[in-house]
């Protein structure tokens, strides 16, 4: 198995997502790479990526959550 060393290029994301993605429609944004029950549980234990609150809504902006996709992906060389 090759050692996974490099982060991918999520350039496209900053081109293809909303300025501001909702988490109730990540699942949407992302295909299912991650959940918004999972961002949830991260959110709880401040481990998820920057969000902010509206009301009862959860959002997070697009170069933020980018960022922390980008550091949570690797890809093998």
């Amino acid at each position: 198995m090759k050692p996974l060393t490099q982060r991918p290029d999520l350039s496209e994301l900053l081109k293809t997502l909303p300025p501001v993605v909702p988490r109730k429609d990540i699942d949407r944004y992302l295909g299912g790479l991650v959940s918004k029950g999972y961002l949830a549980n991260l959110d709880s234990q401040g481990l998820g990526p920057k969000r902010f609150i509206s009301g009862r809504h959860v959002a997070y902006l697009r170069s933020d959550l980018v960022a922390w996709l980008s550091l949570r992906c690797q890809t093998e060389e």
